[in-house]
């Protein structure tokens, strides 16, 4: 009896370790564990699984896992096309295989077999995968939206639109694969409540666009600056080199270093609100080069399938309380767009932005810096990502910025690159003036220059400089709550897209 018990005890804790992975097609779960963790062992990496979507056409999807060391792995892809690939060497415990390209569609079986075992994986799409990072922006989930009832129940309709969660790890040295999930690949609406907003939203939208699958990666921390998600090569670029916290790359370590080998087609980020507290003065460096790091990495992961330049697309900061504890964030704005104020730009090539200045939500549960409208905040992404990562002509996705400003006496004349729709204000304008340029920085030199005269282009503005002074600077809705919900004075000609933040000046913010 006792030994019958121990039997049965063995075989009920093999079943359950065997739950942890995909694993081999054996004769019972007794063996298929004893496959696992003697010579037939055989398993995907953590981020693959059932109803999962690989890069389509023309890149070539990646896939690896673990085995035995002398075993050689076969990947087997079986629905509208097939694909029988030659037989790789499971070298230090880790096999890897590239397929080759596979148009947009499905479903497809992904079958690794070995001599002894195999590992299946079922329900698989072709499409584009996205990841999406950052901080509790991103994070905000689908069940505290505006309309998160209805959107639940729209989701049923985007089947073709999956989902995955890396869970919260952090790592002392660079990780080879993620040490826990949150949410494995899931169909809506299933695990659709604790997913990104911004993330699933932007998915959504891109698919009524492409019509075909797309893929969708969350990994992100709330309160979490820049630095904990940048490699340490990418931060010494910016000197961060010497004195720095000691969590500096801990999530790039094991919540992105982890998916480098996954090919994708972009990213999008929501983050910068905890940098308006740390090292803000080196955001306009530190984020370019996260954005350069990653790009390179994730090029060099994927054995080149991942562009070398991938479109990224991020959001502004949205607003936060009207009188903050922090003046930084019109800083970490400007920052954000390495002090273009717009992008793409010299700086940040094949990158697009949301902006979010608009959308303060002051009875948001977790207060106004996370607004519940990710719809529009997802919208605008879309809109950016239709004109520059699919380079489809006549989307319009940046809203209006100066081609020009003209000092005229008394008044100042801002010269718009595209129709604009103007509201009179009196308040988000305004300019310094001085007698050197040397003191535009300090606040109190900074004073309104309400709008006076418009037209479809142009802006004009009473500045109200004493005789013996000139205008040092001018700057636009440089506050942390520069207007409120959609009711900021400049605007595209049909009204979506905001006017983002500048300032001109011949001295520092």
């Amino acid at each position: 009896m006792a030994i019958t018990l121990c039997v049965v005890l063995i075989f009920v804790a093999a079943i359950h370790r065997c739950g942890e992975y995909r694993v081999p097609n054996c004769l019972s779960a007794f063996n298929c564990c004893a496959l696992r963790f003697n010579e037939g062992d055989l398993s995907f990496a953590s981020y693959y699984g059932d109803h999962m979507v690989l890069q389509k056409s023309p890149e070539r999807a990646v896939l690896w896992g673990y085995g035995s060391d002398g075993a050689q792995v076969t990947l087997i892809l079986s629905g509208p096309t097939k694909q029988k690939t030659s037989p790789v060497n499971v070298t230090n415990g880790i096999w890897r295989v590239t397929l080759d390209p596979v148009k947009a569609g499905g479903p497809y079986s992904v079958t690794a077999v070995t001599k002894c075992c195999s590992a299946t994986l079922t329900d698989v799409l072709f499409g584009d995968i996205w990841l999406c990072g950052g901080q509790s922006n991103m994070w905000f989930n689908m069940s505290m939206v505006f309309n998160a009832a209805e959107e639940l129940k729209l989701s049923e309709n985007y089947t073709d639109v999956r989902f995955f969660m890396a869970s919260l790890r952090t790592g002392k040295t660079e990780q080879l694969d993620l040490t826990g999930v949150e949410i494995p690949w899931s169909v809506a609406p299933r695990n659709l409540k604790g997913f990104s907003a911004v993330c699933w939203l932007y998915g959504r939208y891109l698919y009524k666009t492409l019509q075909y699958p797309i893929g969708l990666v969350e990994s992100c921390w709330e309160g979490t600056p820049v630095e904990v998600w940048s490699s340490a090569r990418a931060l010494q670029r910016c000197r961060q080199d010497f004195a720095g916290p000691k969590n500096d790359s801990v999530l790039w370590n094991s919540m992105i270093h982890p998916l480098l080998n996954m090919t994708i087609k972009g990213a999008i980020w929501y983050q910068g609100e905890a940098n308006t507290y740390h090292n803000e003065d080196k955001y306009a460096c530190t984020f370019p080069a996260m954005i350069d790091d990653w790009r390179m990495s994730f090029h060099k992961g994927s054995g080149g399938q991942t562009a070398k330049d991938f479109p990224f697309g991020f959001v502004q900061l949205s607003t936060d309380i009207k009188t903050p504890t922090s003046v930084f964030t019109p800083i970490v704005r400007w920052h954000q767009t390495a002090d273009f104020g717009y992008v793409p730009n010299d700086r940040m090539a094949n990158t697009f932005m949301a902006v979010a200045l608009d959308l303060p939500d002051p009875d948001s549960p977790l207060g106004p810096i996370h607004p519940r409208d990710k719809q529009d905040v997802a919208y605008r992404l879309t809109l950016g990502a239709r004109a520059v990562a699919y380079n489809e002509k006549g989307v319009a996705f940046q809203g209006p910025f100066p081609k020009q400003i003209l000092y005229k006496g008394t008044h100042v004349i801002v010269n718009y690159d595209q129709k604009i729709s103007v509201k009179k204000s009196d308040r988000i304008f305004e300019i310094c003036c001085t007698k050197t340029p040397v003191s535009c920085g300090s606040k109190p030199h900074w004073v309104p220059a309400p709008i006076v005269w418009s037209n479809k282009t142009s802006v004009k503005l009473s500045t109200h400089c004493e005789p013996s002074q000139e205008v040092g600077a001018l700057r636009y809705a440089w506050s942390t709550w520069p207007c409120d919900f959609k009711a900021c004075p400049i605007y595209s000609a049909n009204k979506i897209l905001p006017a983002p933040p500048f300032i001109f000046n011949s001295c520092s913010p």
